[in-house]
């Protein structure tokens, strides 16, 4: 079966409108977009759905104290929300609201259908419930009378409400886990659904309310309102038209590919939602994907904190291209990350700014200068550099592809950004500017300012799931015509290198990422978090906490040692590939590192602070010349370095800009 005939379909949450969305809700967003551009891009007929779920208490009463409907007040919201994402210039294929008749008539069909088949029954609820997480709790599970997700108040609830018989799937669920499992990614994800929830033993579900009215009402019963699992979770299917007399699109692109979420909704997903799905007898999708929250220095965003961060700020000022690429570089996918306005502006400045944009400065520039702005001819071999280059190039192609099939974003960016790298270091190596004046290296100098603009027209295609703007920019500076695009921008282009048209006139065009100054932005963007104008450098600096004087005891006083030993210790960039348990020691991780020239396994004792799932892609500093060790039975060829401080352990990291095997100093 070839891409063409194969479909691709890939979900995010549907999103509360009961404000306005945030920089959190983007990176979810555009972490799908970026899937469903890809899979294009390799010839599938993809699918890609959004929306907002917009019934509850919660937009009930804040429609009261707007004085106004809730079909009004979700109305102004929501179209709030589709302009953040066309701003974010997100592909979707389809936006489901649930407000929509499409989606309350196959709910209505969904809940009756189960109703009849004795899944759900009528029954009586008394216990706590939080408005914001629209959650009950026993009053076990309560921490210190509040919410044990949000810890915000809760309100005493009884009521007459209809229960799913969800114990009756209990036992088919952990089969199917064991059945299939890449169910659930990362797998973290699923010890905590088996052991937290599932095993301790599973409780029939509450599906419907009576102490509100913005809802589906339940049919034959109006008085029930049918609640947020049956009604949110069902749009997945109703969205494709299921439950209506036109379910030709469900029958398509059903069971869906991966369902994309934050952490904190993957139980809904990975229990509640299997487990109906199961009730109705329908396949189960094929992935869901729970990644990590995008964290500010202080914890989660809330504007109490004033750490907010509006995406639409950073795009105004900024571009499009610089926040997605930040969004998908910064944080390995999967695990926890933290926003910051010095990460930021380091990500535009070097991987953007000079990177990339400085790349294909020089490079037009010195072929515009030295061969009147035409793209002369390759000769493959011309210099002892270009094998090396050609290696990186293949590389980098089964690399991205391979970290992109895992949703390992990025890695796959990380991929590209050392062949931008390696094309640089090609420059300083071959040294163009050297040959100009010697006719007999004439050929030569035209074959490098070949593959210097070949080079950068692979990494644009890689980089088009990414970022929606840039790759165009850079194919209208090396000149390519509307009318060879499409065979020199798709997907089998990047596995042949020598595509590009000789005598190909190059267009010199304005600076993609002009370079920002550092300070000025770093106030600027720390200013906007917190909800005002931008500040000085100064005051942004006076912002920083101070370190507490005690806060940790002086140290032992310990024998000095001179320059000369010290120079013994051979410290590394190296990036962790991967990291599994070792057997039998709880406290050990075997992690593969890449440091550029090789690849190691270490072996270290950080399995009680980080989770597998959370290293792959760090960069850590690894001592390199230590004598291999076997700890429990499993080779370790040196040390990675951290920091700790009582039951407190930090690995030291460094940014992602910095290349595998650079030397610590």
């Amino acid at each position: 079966m070839t891409n063409q005939s194969k479909t691709f379909y890939i979900t995010t949450p549907i999103y509360y409108p009961s404000d306005k969305l945030h920089i959190g809700h983007a990176y979810s967003t555009v972490a799908g977009d970026v899937m469903a551009r890809y899979k294009r891009l390799r010839g599938f007929d993809v699918r890609y759905l959004t929306g907002t779920d917009e019934h509850g208490q919660k937009i009930e009463r804040k429609a009261q104290e707007k004085g106004t409907t809730p079909q009004q007040f979700v109305d102004d919201i929501v179209a709030g929300i589709k302009e953040l994402w066309a701003k974010l210039d997100i592909s979707y294929d389809d936006f489901i609201r649930t407000t929509e008749d499409r989606h309350k008539h196959a709910v209505g069909k969904i809940f009756q259908r189960l109703l009849d088949q004795g899944d759900i029954y009528l029954g009586e609820y008394e216990g706590w419930y939080c408005i914001p997480d629209e959650s009950f709790f026993p009053e076990s599970k309560l921490v210190d009378g509040k919410c044990p997700d949000c810890g915000r108040p809760v309100e005493k609830m009884k009521e007459q409400t209809y229960f799913f018989r969800m114990s009756n799937y209990a036992d088919r669920l952990v089969q199917y886990y064991e059945e299939n499992p890449d169910f659930i990614q990362p797998e973290s994800r699923k010890n905590e659904m088996l052991n937290n929830f599932i095993k301790p033993g599973l409780e029939d579900l509450a599906v419907s309310r009576t102490t509100f009215d913005w809802g589906i009402k339940v049919p034959g019963d109006p008085k029930h309102v049918i609640y947020v699992w049956i009604d949110a979770l069902s749009n997945y299917i109703t969205a494709l038209g299921y439950g209506s007399d036109d379910d030709s699109k469900f029958k398509q692109y059903w069971p869906a590919d991966v369902h994309l979420m934050s952490k904190e909704i993957v139980r809904f997903h990975t229990i509640y939602w299997p487990i109906m799905l199961m009730a109705l007898d329908l396949p189960l999708p094929k992935k869901v994907f729970a990644h990590g929250w995008l964290l500010m220095k202080d914890g989660k965003m809330s504007k109490s904190k004033g750490n907010v961060v509006d995406p639409v700020t950073l795009i105004d000022r900024y571009g499009l291209d610089a926040l997605r690429y930040y969004l998908m570089r910064e944080v390995p996918f999967g695990a926890d990350g933290t926003f910051t306005p010095e990460s930021f502006v380091e990500r535009v400045n070097h991987d953007l700014a000079n990177d990339l944009g400085n790349l294909l400065n020089r490079t037009i520039v010195m072929i515009d200068k030295y061969f009147v702005g035409k793209i002369p001819a390759y000769v493959p071999g011309a210099t002892e550099f270009d094998e090396s280059l050609l290696e990186t190039v293949r590389s980098t192609v089964a690399k991205y592809e391979e970290a992109m099939e895992k949703m390992e974003f990025s890695i796959a960016l990380s991929a590209v950004w050392q062949l931008i790298s390696r094309t640089n270091k090609y420059i300083d190596e071959t040294q163009p500017w050297s040959m100009v004046k010697d006719e007999a290296k004439r050929v030569t100098l035209g074959s490098v300012m070949y593959v210097l603009a070949e080079s950068q027209r692979i990494s644009s295609v890689l980089l088009r799931p990414f970022l929606t703007k840039t790759p165009q920019l850079i194919w209208q500076q090396l000149g390519l015509s509307a009318e060879e695009l499409p065979r020199l921008t798709a997907w089998e282009s990047v596995q042949s290198f020598g595509l590009l048209p000789t005598g190909t006139i190059v267009q010199k065009g304005e600076p993609m990422f002009p370079r920002l100054d550092v300070e000025a932005e770093i106030a600027y963007i720390a200013q906007a978090m917190s909800g005002g104008a931008a500040t000085t450098a100064t005051e942004a600096e006076a912002a920083v906490p101070a370190i507490a004087a005690n806060s940790v005891p002086a140290p032992e006083p310990k024998d000095e040692i001179g320059i000369d030993d010290f120079a013994k210790v051979e410290l590394r960039v190296a990036q962790v590939l991967s990291a599994e348990p070792v057997k039998g020691a709880d406290k050990l991780l075997k992690l593969q590192l890449d440091l550029g020239y090789e690849q190691r396994q270490v072996v270290s004792g950080i399995a009680k602070f980080y989770s597998p799932e959370e290293l792959a892609g760090r960069k850590v500093i690894c001592v390199t010349n230590l004598k291999p060790a076997k700890l429990r039975g499993e080779l370790s060829q040196g040390m990675i370095l951290a920091a700790s401080h009582g039951d407190q352990l930090t690995l030291a990291t460094v940014p992602d800009s910095m290349p595998n095997g650079a030397i610590v100093k």
